[in-house]
């Protein structure tokens, strides 16, 4: 399963690398992309992974989660 997280307060290629760390940190996340310039995160992952866990991962390392939906 893919899931799309859109994320506020990335300004550079060091918070892109911050989000990446985060994200892959939460069991069950098997790939992370972020893109700066859409400021979102495309993470793949086990169906188990509550969307809650994500959210926290990246508004833990300091940036703002404002939607999180999945992949069509």
């Amino acid at each position: 399963m893919e899931k799309v997280i859109q994320i506020e307060g990335m300004s550079c290629q060091h918070c892109v690398g911050h989000v990446e760390t985060a994200l892959r940190q939460v069991a069950g996340v098997r790939k992370v992309r972020v893109d700066l310039s859409q400021k979102r995160a495309t993470v793949e992952v086990d169906a188990a992974v509550p969307d809650e866990k994500l959210k926290a991962a990246v508004e833990d390392g300091g940036y703002d989660v404002i939607a999180i939906r999945e992949n069509d």
